[in-house]
């Protein structure tokens, strides 16, 4: 039996017990439906053993071969990790277009017994749905942009303002990137198509009559580029402004950041590209600094000498509408539960 979901809302509120993914891992790493776990009918190996026999050999000896692989790969899975279920689980099954992986290992699952159902189209059916919410339709949300310079501790503040209530939006959290030079954190980014399906199953949970909480971002957070429909609300929305100091700022980049102050050599590779933007001269006197171990000084002449100047730039070609403005006396733990308070009290009034 197949089953066909004509909304993004749709498949993600589906009623099955489990979704079953059955592409190869590699499939299934790129991106795949939230929530869905994954047995792949043919692991990467199989797949291209399979794929060569098919166009060196015959459509005939590659489906034979295949056919075996995926009877001994769900016997395991049988066996294994679906053991535990009783008859009257209720799996649905999804392969690339919906064709033979997904069929196969949906037939010999409701032989035993069990309701699988295969999605119609499979993932492509699916990724259509996700590509029509970021890249078509216009995103419902009401959005408030979370602003400020370098160092205002904006994620901070949007985990502590989500915490409180309010509905927030992180998409440095989505893209694993903390959107600067110095951004990239250990594990790496998503693939772009796994970013969009994490950012689509967020926004279709998120309450469009409510205002929504993002922080203020480039197009681009590290090599993630934000859908269309996503940043053209974002271009458009009213923003918030959270304000501190040059030294407040680099207090808090100096707790934030120890990640990358252990690890000195990786830090000074990523200071490399902004020779041809800084200038030799200014990039060896931040080397200087961090050779020397004193980042809170490295962290304000970054800002300074190059984050600010960007900052002040993008404020002077672009038109903003503010609803306010929140100032940071401190940004340590406690200086961002203040700040936090402050701001839930501004969007309450919203």
């Amino acid at each position: 039996m197949k089953r066909s979901f004509d909304t993004l809302d749709a498949i993600l509120t589906h009623d099955f017990d489990t979704v079953i993914d059955v592409r190869s891992p590699a499939e299934f790493a790129e991106d795949h439906v939230p929530g869905a776990i994954n047995l792949p009918a043919l692991t990467n190996d199989q797949r291209a053993e399979v794929g060569t026999i098919y166009t060196q050999v015959s459509a005939f000896t590659a489906r034979k071969l295949g056919a075996a692989m995926v009877a001994r790969n769900v016997a395991d899975y049988v066996d294994g990790p679906l053991n535990g279920f009783d008859g009257a689980w209720r799996p649905l099954v999804y392969c690339w277009r919906g064709g033979q992986r997904s069929g196969s290992v949906a037939t010999i699952l409701q032989q035993i017994g069990w309701r699988a159902e295969v999605v119609t189209g499979g993932y492509q059916s699916y990724r259509r749905l996700v590509h029509q919410s970021l890249y078509d339709d216009p995103v419902r949300h009401r959005l408030i942009l979370l602003d400020g310079y370098t160092g205002t501790a904006k994620t901070a503040l949007l985990h502590l303002l989500a915490a409180r209530g309010v509905q927030t939006l992180d998409l440095e959290g989505l893209a694993a990137h903390r959107g600067s030079l110095l951004g990239r954190v250990e594990g790496g980014q998503p693939a772009q198509k796994g970013f969009e399906s994490a950012l689509a199953a967020r926004l279709a949970r998120l309450d469009p009559d409510r205002p929504t909480l993002v922080e203020a971002e480039s197009s681009k957070i590290g090599r993630i580029v934000l859908p269309k429909q996503l940043w053209l609300n974002m271009t458009q929305a009213p923003r918030i402004e959270v304000t501190a100091t040059l030294p407040v700022r680099a207090a808090f980049l100096t707790e934030a950041y120890q990640d990358i102050i252990a690890d000195p050599a990786r830090l000074r590779d990523r200071l490399q590209p902004l020779r041809n933007i800084r200038g030799h001269a200014v990039v060896d006197d931040w080397e200087a600094l961090l050779a020397a171990g004193d980042f809170p000084a490295l962290a304000t002449a970054l800002m300074d000498q190059h984050y600010d100047a960007a900052y002040a730039r993008s404020r002077k070609t672009a038109t903003r509408d503010w609803l306010g403005q929140v100032h940071a006396d401190a940004l340590d733990s406690a200086g961002r539960e203040v700040v936090a308070d402050q701001l839930a009290d501004l969007i309450a009034t919203l």
